[in-house]
């Protein structure tokens, strides 16, 4: 269903039933609110839970900024080596309240705030901005965007800007398989043809390269949300693998470090994806965290 959030369109998904504590999803970079798999919402809901989750601004079914154009990523990137201001056409800010408007359209006071990757980002700018809408904050492989942490290694850092060989659904889903594989979990077997199946039904649902260029740009100018993590008053977790070549474990480790009280648990064999075998570890530490927090509040 679509909502009205911080004034957009936002397309917004509701599983579990009013009257029970909240926890709001936000899914990382270019990726849909079908990107969180089901078996985590099914747990979350079966421990009690109302789950919401919304496509991000620009992605998936939400409103998008084409009329705002892309600009040159490369050229943008270098501005950002030289410290000097990244321009983008919204921030991660935006994005922050566009989650808040979302339990606003929703009528929800409170929520747990579960953020992946750019999501955990934009988790954090939300944590920090609406302390009194947080029961809890979890950031899973995520950074505190400090400008001394390291990047994602070479060949993944290429990957990731590289254009497929055409636009039919063929050429679309063998390169995003070839970026999945770079940044998978090492440690745990991998379902190519369930990725694959994936990858193609996220297409179908919404192909939408504009925008994810325009998230990698308020990504690149979020430049002073590490200083903001001292703010964060609520209950947080987080949870990072330690085989991570897209945002290494230093990231997640900084982000605890910046947090009041926070927790870290980094993930042995984990990268930067969420195959099943990661749910089950993930859900281990994030059911009893939230049941721990909804008890205190």
């Amino acid at each position: 269903m679509k909502v009205t959030a911080n004034g957009i369109q936002i397309e917004v998904e509701d599983s579990g039933g009013e009257g029970r504590p909240v926890i709001l999803l936000i899914m990382g970079l270019g990726m849909q609110l079908i990107a969180w798999p089901g078996e985590f919402i099914q747990t979350l809901v079966d421990s009690g839970f109302r789950v919401i989750r919304h496509d991000n601004r620009d992605i998936g079914l939400s409103e998008g900024f084409d009329e705002a154009g892309t600009g040159s990523v490369i050229w943008q990137s270098v501005r950002q080596r030289l410290g000097l201001p990244v321009r983008c056409a919204y921030s991660l800010q935006d994005m922050a309240d566009d989650a808040l408007g979302v339990l606003d359209a929703l009528g929800v006071g409170r929520a747990h705030v579960i953020g992946a990757s750019m999501g955990g980002m934009i988790a954090q700018r939300l944590a920090a901005s609406a302390p009194g809408r947080m029961a809890s904050l979890v950031s899973i492989m995520s950074s505190s965007g400090a400008r001394n942490l390291p990047g994602p290694r070479a060949d993944v850092a290429a990957a990731l800007l590289r254009r497929p060989a055409s636009r039919t659904e063929a050429a679309l889903v063998e390169h995003g398989l070839g970026f999945s594989r770079l940044i998978s979990s090492p440690a745990f077997a991998r379902d190519e043809r369930a990725q694959a199946d994936r990858i193609a039904q996220a297409l179908r649902r919404a192909y939408r390269p504009a925008g994810v260029v325009r998230q990698i740009l308020a990504i690149a100018a979020d430049n002073g949300r590490a200083d903001l993590l001292s703010k964060i008053a609520s209950p947080s977790l987080v949870l990072h693998g330690e085989a991570d070549l897209l945002v290494p474990i230093a990231c997640g480790k900084d982000t605890a470090r910046r947090i009041p009280g926070a927790r870290f648990v980094g993930i042995p064999g984990m990268g930067h994806d969420l195959p099943p075998p990661v749910i089950e570890i993930l859900l281990e530490h994030i059911v009893p965290f939230l049941k721990t927090a909804e008890n205190r509040s």
